[in-house]
Parts: C-alpha cells; sequence; structure tokens
C-alpha cells in the first residue's frame, strides 16, 4: 500500500491511498457488500455508475457461506463478484459477538455458533486471516475484542488486553505468512478499542501504533453511546493515533457523522445507514432527508434532490419512485440505493475538495446551514 496525506485543513485530511487494485482518494466513504454484493447491485452499478474505488464485505458470512475456499477458487473476491476496484474485508468478530448470544471470546480468540445451521466454529487472529488471504482482500482487518457499551472498567481492560494481544499475534502471522509468498499484495489494519474511556483509548492507540499495520481503524464506537460522545471519544484519542497511516472509522454513520469526524481527522468510513434506508424508502439529499412513500409525492415531477447528479435523479420522478416503493416493485431497491451511495460518495468528494482549498471549516457551516430535517 501506498499512503500519502497531500493536504490539510486543520485536522481534516485529504489523503491518497494506493492498493493493488484501485487508487482510493480520501475521505473515503466504503459502500458494504456483506456478502460480496452491494445489497440490490451488481459490480457494473458499482464500477461504471457509482464509481465506486472501495467496498467492504464481510468475513464472518463469506466464510461461513459460500467458504473461503470456494471464492478462492474463482479468483477471490474480485473475480467472484466482477468488482475490480478494492474490497476491505472485516474480521467477522463483530457479527460471531452479535449474531449469537452463545458467542465465546476467550484467551485465543472467539467460539461461536453459526446463526445458518447452528455449527460450531472458532475464531483466532490467525484463523481469519486466513480466510482474508483466500479472499485477496486489499485491506484485511485484525481480530478484536468488542466492548457492549456500557461496559464496566474491568471489561474494558480485559478487551484491551485480548486486543493487544491479538493485534501482535496478527501481524507476527502476516509478516511470517508474506515470507512464504502469501499476502503479499494484501495490507493489515489493526483496529484500536477502549469504549469511551479516554485513557484506554489512547493506551490502546499508543500500542497498536507501535505496531507494523498498514492502518488503523477505530472500532467499537457507535454502539447506541450518544454522538457527542463519539465525537468527544475521536477527538481525545486522535493525537496519539499515527498521522502517517489510514485512519478508518468503522460502522459510522450518518452524513452528519461523516462531517463531524472528517474534521477530527478520520480519512475512511463505512455504513449499511444508505443501502438499509433506501430499502426502507428514505432518501439522504443535500437539505436532509425524508421517505418517499408520503401521499405528497405522488404527483411530484422532481427528482429526489435537484442539485443530485445520480443515475436515479437524472432519470426518474418523486412521483415514480413513490410508485415504485408503494407496488414494492423490486427496481425501486436498486434506484434508491445508487441515489443514496451517489450521495455519501458525493459528499466524500465536496469534502476533499473543501480540504484541498482549506476551507473545510467552510464547508461544515454551509452543510448544516443547508439541511432541513
Amino acid at each position: 500500500m501506498q499512503f500519502k496525506v497531500e493536504y490539510k485543513s486543520a485536522n481534516a485530511r485529504a489523503c491518497r491511498i494506493k492498493t493493488s487494485h484501485s487508487e482510493i482518494l480520501t475521505p473515503i466513504f466504503m459502500p458494504v457488500g456483506t456478502l460480496a454484493a452491494v445489497k440490490s447491485l451488481d459490480a457494473v452499478d458499482m464500477n461504471e455508475i457509482l464509481n465506486a474505488k472501495i467496498i467492504l464485505a464481510n468475513t464472518y458470512h463469506l466464510y461461513l457461506r459460500p467458504g473461503s475456499k470456494i471464492i478462492n477458487k474463482m479468483g477471490g473476491l474480485h473475480g467472484f463478484s466482477k468488482f475490480n476496484g478494492s474490497f476491505l474485508t472485516d474480521s467477522g468478530g463483530f457479527q460471531a459477538f452479535s449474531l449469537n448470544k452463545n458467542s465465546k471470546p476467550n484467551e485465543g480468540g472467539i467460539e461461536f455458533k453459526s446463526h445458518i445451521d447452528g455449527s460450531l466454529h472458532y475464531f483466532t487472529p490467525q484463523s481469519v486471516l486466513d480466510a482474508q488471504y483466500d479472499f485477496n482482500s486489499d485491506i484485511m482487518m485484525i481480530l478484536d475484542d468488542l466492548v457492549a457499551l456500557p461496559a464496566t472498567k474491568e471489561r474494558i481492560d480485559l478487551s484491551l488486553k485480548r486486543t493487544i494481544k491479538w493485534a501482535k499475534e496478527a501481524i507476527k502471522y502476516h509478516k511470517m505468512k508474506q515470507n512464504q509468498g502469501i499476502g503479499i499484495g494484501q495490507n493489515i489494519f489493526g483496529i484500536i478499542q477502549g469504549g469511551v474511556d479516554f485513557e484506554a483509548r489512547k493506551q490502546c492507540s499508543l500500542s497498536l501504533c507501535e505496531m507494523d499495520f498498514d492502518g488503523l481503524a477505530i472500532g467499537g464506537l457507535s454502539v447506541g453511546e450518544e454522538n457527542q460522545v463519539m465525537y468527544d471519544t475521536i477527538e481525545a484519542m486522535m493525537p496519539f493515533v499515527d498521522e502517517d497511516r489510514p485512519r478508518y472509522l468503522m460502522g459510522v454513520g450518518t452524513p452528519e457523522d461523516l462531517v463531524e469526524n472528517v474534521s477530527r481527522g478520520v480519512d475512511m468510513f463505512d455504513c449499511v445507514m444508505p443501502t438499509r434506508n433506501a430499502r426502507n424508502g428514505t432518501f439522504f439529499t443535500s437539505f436532509g432527508k425524508f421517505n418517499i412513500k408520503k401521499s405528497d409525492f405522488i404527483t411530484d415531477y422532481l427528482p429526489i434532490d435537484p442539485k443530485c447528479s445520480c443515475y436515479t435523479c437524472k432519470n426518474f420522478s418523486r412521483a415514480y419512485l413513490n410508485h415504485l416503493f408503494k407496488a414494492k416493485e423490486l427496481t425501486f431497491f436498486r434506484l434508491a440505493s445508487l441515489h443514496n451511495l451517489h450521495y455519501y460518495l458525493d459528499l466524500a468528494r465536496q469534502m476533499r475538495e473543501a480540504i484541498i482549498k482549506d476551507e473545510f471549516e467552510k464547508f461544515k457551516k454551509e452543510f448544516y446551514s443547508q439541511r432541513m430535517t
């Protein structure tokens, strides 16, 4: 991976990341393709209509079905899905934790039952990387010990102990595999935990920054805490997160979350929000968000957002989308998802332009001034 911070505007950064499959300009939002597909969209949509440079896929789900070996035989995630940009794959630890009440983290990893058939599995720092080597993802996330919030100090301390231990094991294993000729073109990101405890975040940040990770992620936030608490936690920890590596905030979030955290020095984001909201009829726009099912839109000839240049807004009216949604026509999912993802990707582009001009605070004020909802 090649990484360079090209411009700064206060703490906001415009960076360039080059992987084996694409060049990524930050700030960047990564559409979520859990099962090697962004829901209702295909590789043509991602490559040609949205011009997405990187998407996220899920190790837990793909490990269980169809299996990493099958994906490897099909040419990795790129050959399997035909998406020609970069793939970031998470470790699957969050899903092992959240999808089964019987998951049990211990010193070696996470024991869990498949949500599909109840079969028993065990994720370790090494095994989640083995799956990701099969996927040939451009960026691999390591296994970490997720803390559900609110959490006791004892649980946060245990999480830090495990997360740092697993991080050391993961980076050692990755270097060994690269020496064997495996994962040469793949990159590995560490994950900083610590809940909303500022001192724990500092400790975990400093420990992971000492290790030879290609990038650093912030995990365990946007899990129920108030937004301002999340923002304050990130602001407090950021001085201890290496400036010379990409900074990735996992699972976040709303357009406001992106703007606020870019202003605090975050480079990369992912979230299911744009596509999940799209399927429920909610659109993100330059003036806020609204739901297309309202009767006000039955005869509305305007596009979703008159300021938007996405495929959907250039071709279809609110009235048509209102009709598709109420008729439960599957085409709605695609058109709505294309709009919402275009909005998020374009928001990232606008933030980059503002950073390059050293006008990010001006952009931030204008962003909020335009929003009605």
